[in-house]
């Protein structure tokens, strides 16, 4: 096997990180071919069936031939879908068009093929900490000034705006927000937004806002997107996808909303990547998005009470703590009474107690001493793995 030091190997790939919770995935998968059993809440994955309209209407694709090449923005149907969702949806004051729209085999190719667009070696960019791995792993190997600014529990993981006040500039190219945010479940508000854009207008900076969870959300507020503020629409990037809101995770579908002359760069940068995404999948996705929304809102129904029934358990554990998050389908309890070693006890829970969770530092080092469970399995298996975690971890020494 070729090790990171062999001469054969690209410097830049010690550059690169690893999305921890497809390890823990890895590992979980093994214990399970023992006969044991494993609860999954390591991994962001709705475990809910995708829609029965949207299954039909891939099948049907295939079955009239959709079997070629597309554009590498995608189709235009799907496209000009997205584009009407996306300001109806984000309530915009001037509609999107397809122009705007570009199309990719999830959302992770997309953030990759954004920052290559817009990042050279040594500009400013920043994302808060922790944050979805692909941020921290795309903006280093493409060697940017990365500065991370850390969220904090006693926000209820909001971010501390005068310090992002005080560490952006003129030399700032672009910062990421992500709201509902993974992995701590937060939220930004109206008046943390309204601050971030003004910051953005005065540093003449992009802001590329991840809103892949905008589905799953649980305050009684509806949701607001950076974007529909004023003077925002023109330097905000939109990330979003069908992975999360229609249990679509396996089918790579996902999507960016920009500026015109933006979309054609990163346009650009899938056709010399992916090249395009199947027809069928994107047929799929347009009926996600012209079909019946009730399993959407039934399913953020179902996260609501596994929600409550996960953050109240994890309360009553001693030594863990763990706000209610407002969006997403993650808890992100404080285990510092009981280690700073996250990633120790997350595998400790997973080797003896059979539940697969994530270590916080794994999103970033403000992550350190927190753990991150997805709440995308049943009733039944939060149930189980609370009593796990009741039986296993006094023995745990950490």
């Amino acid at each position: 096997m070729l090790a990171v030091h062999d001469k054969r190997i690209a410097d830049a790939v010690a550059r690169l990180g690893a999305e921890n919770a497809f390890q823990v995935l890895a590992r979980a998968r093994e214990i399970e071919a023992t006969g044991r059993r494993v609860v999954h809440m390591e991994i962001g994955e709705p475990d809910f069936d995708t829609p029965k309209h949207i299954k039909d209407a891939a099948v049907a694709s295939l079955m009239a031939h959709d079997t070629h090449y597309t554009p590498s923005a995608g189709i235009m149907e799907l496209r000009e879908t997205v584009a009407d969702y996306a300001t109806r949806f984000r309530k915009m004051p001037k509609p999107y068009t397809h122009a705007n729209v570009t199309v990719a085999p999830g959302a992770k190719p997309i953030i990759w093929n954004i920052l290559s667009a817009i990042l050279n070696p040594g500009d400013d960019f920043i994302y808060f900490d922790p944050a979805y791995p692909a941020y921290g792993s795309a903006s280093t190997y493409l060697q940017a000034n990365v500065i991370r600014i850390p969220l904090r529990e006693s926000l209820d993981w909001r971010m501390d705006l005068d310090e992002l006040e005080r560490r952006v500039s003129d030399r700032t190219k672009a910062i990421v927000i992500n709201s509902p945010h993974n992995p701590t479940g937060g939220v930004l508000l109206r008046e943390d937004l309204e601050r971030i854009a003004e910051l953005a207008q005065k540093h003449d900076f992009l802001v590329i806002s991840d809103e892949i969870y905008s589905r799953n959300f649980y305050l009684e507020t509806e949701f607001i997107s950076i974007a529909s503020l004023p003077g925002m629409q023109e330097r905000t990037i939109i990330v979003d996808g069908f992975s999360k809101a229609y249990a679509m995770t396996g089918w790579r579908l996902g999507y960016a909303v920009m500026p015109e002359e933006l979309c054609k760069i990163v346009t650009l940068f899938n056709n010399n990547t992916f090249s395009c995404v199947a027809t069928f999948v994107q047929k799929a996705g347009v009926a996600a998005l012209t079909g019946d929304d009730a399993p959407v809102v039934e399913m953020n129904e179902i996260f609501r009470q596994r929600r409550d029934k996960l953050v109240k358990g994890l309360n009553e554990i001693p030594g863990m703590s763990c706000t209610l998050p407002e969006g997403a389908f993650y808890a992100f309890p404080n285990v510092q009474q009981i280690t700073h070693d996250d990633k120790a006890l997350a595998s400790y829970l997973l080797e003896e107690g059979g539940v697969a969770c994530g270590g916080g530092s794994s999103f970033g080092p403000a992550g350190a001493g927190y753990l991150r469970f997805s709440y995308a399995a049943s009733l039944d298996d939060i149930d189980y793995a609370l009593s796990q975690i009741r039986t296993v971890l006094p023995k745990f020494k950490g």
